[in-house]
């Protein structure tokens, strides 16, 4: 089996805007409109955006995105894995990569926004055993009550 390839990568292509189709399908079933933060191929090409996606032998696994807030915040965007690559640690591998470049960029902190109803709850499970932690809004996010905010501190 080929490695893992988590590299930059073009959110236009069209693989990945059936994945980030997805991706919007899931958040708009389980989110009322008006509080769906997910972003859509044209939020993703916002320059304090990098998109990145993980691919073996061509074939894309997973999407994920670090926007810059600030010179020390970063936070996760677009964050999705193919049900077929689920259980298998490519969300893991993003998340840590996601990280990775955080850090060389200097980031304290890296937060994200994800649901607050149940379909969320693996979400928010995944995100805790990385060790991100429950904070407060951020960024131009609103109060709502179906967001979750969590965040983790660099080291």
């Amino acid at each position: 089996m080929d490695p893992l390839v988590i590299a930059a990568d073009d959110p236009r292509a069209d693989d990945v805007r059936a994945l980030l189709q997805r991706h919007l399908e899931f958040a708009h079933e389980h989110t009322p409109p008006q509080h769906v933060h997910a972003l859509d191929v044209d939020g993703l090409l916002d320059p304090a955006i990098t998109f990145f996606s993980a691919r073996r032998d061509r074939q894309l696994l997973a999407v994920g995105a670090l926007k810059q807030l600030d010179q020390a915040h970063g936070e996760l965007k677009c964050m999705h894995t193919t049900e077929s690559a689920r259980g298998q640690g490519i969300g893991g591998a993003m998340a840590d990569h996601l990280l990775d470049v955080a850090r060389c960029r200097g980031y304290r902190r890296v937060s994200l926004e994800t649901g607050a109803m149940d379909a969320f709850a693996p979400a928010r499970s995944l995100y805790a055993r990385w060790g991100f932690t429950p904070c407060g809004r951020f960024g131009d996010y609103p109060e709502s009550p179906t967001s979750a905010f969590m965040t983790l501190l660099l080291g």
